[in-house]
């Protein structure tokens, strides 16, 4: 039976890994189109899809782990910290979708400030590249590393909102200069949340791994 639920185990750190590139894949293409770099609107919807299906593949393994297996504490923990997880990283996509969403009212504008929400979003899919990592190794470093990381994508975040409106002062009263910058800040705020995911995840994998969640 142990070695049955072992197994099970096994399979389930997998799937939150696959589910885990999916988030790193989505926020990339939804970056590729914020910086330019072309129209990758269906590969980002495609990947949100395959995300929302992988939240339900993982959600009934952890059903089946818990219904047919009655795992100890320890166990028990990981899998319940994993039903959280997944929704967090289901969000994640919607996020980026969002992101996508918004980019093409904002193709065309050259601005500063997308330099730094570009740094937002290399540092929060570090942030959820890392939260899966701690969860995987069970490594209670790395969630606090990401849960501290999170300071740095809040910095950002305020560089960009300064960059933005250093950009409105400087120009005449443009109605479309101002909603490009709203839209700027929109996409911006996104990549905060995914970074705030992160770190829900981070502090899932904590309590996996002490039974102590701090809110």
């Amino acid at each position: 039976m142990r070695v049955r639920f072992d197994e099970q185990l096994e399979q389930l750190h997998v799937e939150m890994i696959r589910m885990g590139a999916l988030c790193e894949d989505v926020i990339a293409y939804a970056t590729r189109m914020l910086m330019g770099e072309g129209d990758f609107e269906t590969e980002v919807k495609q990947v949100e899809h395959e995300i929302d299906q992988k939240e339900r593949e993982i959600e009934a393994l952890c059903m089946r782990l818990l219904l047919q297996q009655q795992p100890v504490a320890s166990d028990l923990r990981q899998v319940s910290s994993a039903l959280k997880m997944i929704s967090d990283m289901e969000r994640i996509g919607d996020q980026a979708s969002d992101i996508a969403d918004i980019v093409q009212y904002v193709q065309g504008h050259d601005m500063e400030s997308r330099i730094h929400i570009r740094d937002m979003a290399d540092a929060t899919s570090k942030m959820v590249t890392r939260s899966i990592d701690s969860y995987v190794k069970q490594d209670l470093n790395i969630a606090k590393d990401v849960i501290q990381y999170d300071d740095v994508v809040d910095d950002l975040f305020v560089k960009v909102k300064d960059g933005l409106i250093a950009i409105l002062a400087q120009q005449d009263a443009d109605p479309k200069l101002g909603e490009c910058c709203v839209d700027m800040l929109m996409i911006a705020k996104y990549f905060e949340r995914i970074g705030d995911h992160a770190v829900n995840i981070a502090e899932w994998v904590e309590y996996a791994i002490t039974g102590s969640h701090v809110d």
